[in-house]
């Protein structure tokens, strides 16, 4: 369970997701890979490896639980006695706000069908799910879980193509929205990536082995070497011959090849500094964030005075960095300091009289370092606020350390829609940049702070480079989603 509440005021992947095949260290691999992707879902963790045990028998060997990695598999001797097997995949999964997390939902899920063992891990949303899932009960299908990663396993199972990449691109043809998936079978490792490509999804190899990942921190983990990213609309197929050979087998999805629209907030946000996604490092991306933010969103001291730089630690460090840089290249007296120190160490929290659990929450997380701050002019950069009310009592922490200003910076656009592709956003009631009507002047005097600036969704985009800035989804920021969602699952995200 995330007792961590500044990241209980940010949105929230569904899960990470990892693969290896043509190691007898399978287990070994996915676990520290499920490690390094522990930022992408807290709340369970699974692993499920095939094991060729002669004769031509394939067992698939299954350990899931809720918690953390470490703690649902707390014990080496077990992976490698219970999860042994040349191939595995593993998921860490983040459940939705208002559906039970019961065990039977915790991934990978696995059934036997008329074409031996299938396991599948998923990370994304499906937009169409509910439509599906009631037109194949009404076909007879018994579901076991309430996610919608089971929609697919169905559709695989029921199709009447005889070639099992034949049965999966059926099926994918016909689910819409985000998905990357990887799926094990007696003989392969099977990856798929959605045509627009939302969530990012990589090709690694370590020594003999192909491994396959959400982010390439992953792969540095287990000195895994990056090949290259899986490409939306493409299926990669890795069995025995690709082992032997080194020759990936690929396929194509749907065609034409659909235009990308991958997540601008993974940059923002969500994946590890340390990763390549979509292409781009991670950390160069949030430092050109930082820097583009300076260039259009300045601060000066009043009286010519240092501005102290602080970020909201961890995951604005780099915004942060950026940004005191670029003051500083632009002739403005600035430093980047540590101001708030961060505790990783949260227990239970108690309230005293007159306090809230969120005030409280929020102190026990972070405290302030009152030399940086008092007396000084203090620029505080945060990634994005969603809610505001962590935002609000972070503030007023940063006040009692008497600083003579606080302005705000934040590195993305007011977020203003739910996010239906794989982010979990509040609802849009929810959304401070709806509930104040899109006033940034109102969410300034509800914060605090005397002066509040976000980048526009035009100046987020320039922190990406050569690439073209049609290729990201910005629904979050701007309501347009480019891929249609339907109206019950939509109605089933705003009441979640």
């Amino acid at each position: 369970m995330n007792t961590d509440i500044y990241q209980d005021d940010k949105p929230k992947s569904f899960c990470g997701i990892f693969g290896v095949y043509g190691t007898p260290y399978a287990s070994i691999d996915t676990y520290y890979g499920l490690h390094a992707l522990q930022h992408r879902g807290q709340e369970a963790s699974g692993i499920i490896t095939k094991h060729n045990t002669g004769h031509d028998k394939v067992i698939f060997n299954i350990q899931k639980g809720d918690g953390l990695v470490s703690e649902v598999f707390p014990d080496q001797s077990t992976l490698t006695s219970q999860l042994c097997g040349d191939a595995a995949i593993g998921h860490n999964r983040y459940s939705t706000t208002g559906s039970s997390l019961h065990g039977k939902n915790i991934q990978p899920l696995y059934v036997n069908y008329r074409n031996g063992n299938l396991a599948v891990a998923h990370n994304g949303n499906l937009t169409n799910e509910t439509q599906i899932r009631t037109q194949l009960v009404h076909e007879g299908s018994i579901f076991q879980t309430t996610t919608d990663t089971e929609v697919i396993l169905h559709l695989i199972a029921k199709s009447r193509l005889d070639d099992q990449i034949d049965q999966i691109k059926e099926a994918l043809s016909k689910i819409e929205g985000a998905y990357c998936l990887l799926l094990l079978t007696d003989d392969k490792l099977i990856a798929a990536r959605d045509p627009q490509g939302f969530r990012p999804l990589c090709l690694g190899k370590k020594d003999g082995s192909f491994v396959i990942a959400s982010e390439t921190c992953a792969f540095d983990m287990i000195s895994a070497q990056y090949i290259r990213d899986i490409e939306p609309g493409e299926i990669v197929v890795i069995d025995d011959e690709v082992i032997r050979t080194g020759n990936i087998k690929t396929h194509r999805l749907i065609q034409p090849v659909a235009e990308k629209k991958h997540c601008i907030f993974e940059f923002v946000y969500f994946s590890r500094p340390d990763s390549k996604i979509f292409g781009h490092s991670v950390d160069k991306v949030r430092r050109r964030l930082g820097k583009i933010l300076a260039d259009y969103h300045p601060v000066e001291d009043p009286d010519g005075e240092k501005v102290i730089v602080i970020s909201v630690p961890d995951s604005s460090n780099t915004a942060a960095l950026g940004y005191a840089t670029r003051l500083q290249d632009n002739g403005i007296n600035a430093k980047l300091e540590i101001g708030l120190i961060r505790s990783h160490y949260i227990g239970r929290t108690f309230i005293q009289p007159g306090q809230t659990k969120r005030e409280m929450d929020v102190r026990i997380k972070f405290n302030v370092v009152r030399g940086v701050i008092e007396g000084k002019t203090v620029v505080v950069i945060d990634d994005s606020i969603v809610r505001g009310t962590t935002s609000k009592l972070l503030i007023n922490l940063i006040r009692s350390a008497n600083p003579k200003q606080i302005h705000m910076r934040i590195s993305s656009p007011p977020i203003t829609s739910p996010c239906y592709y794989g982010m979990d956003f509040p609802s849009k009631d929810e959304l401070i940049a709806n509930k104040m009507h899109g006033s940034i002047e109102e969410i300034r005097q509800y914060l605090g702070v005397e002066s509040l600036e976000y980048l526009t969704t035009e100046e987020l985009l320039k922190s990406i480079y050569e690439a073209d800035p049609d290729h990201f989804c910005t629904a979050c920021f701007t309501g347009k989603y480019p891929v249609m969602v339907n109206s019950q699952f939509n109605k089933e995200m705003h009441e979640s």
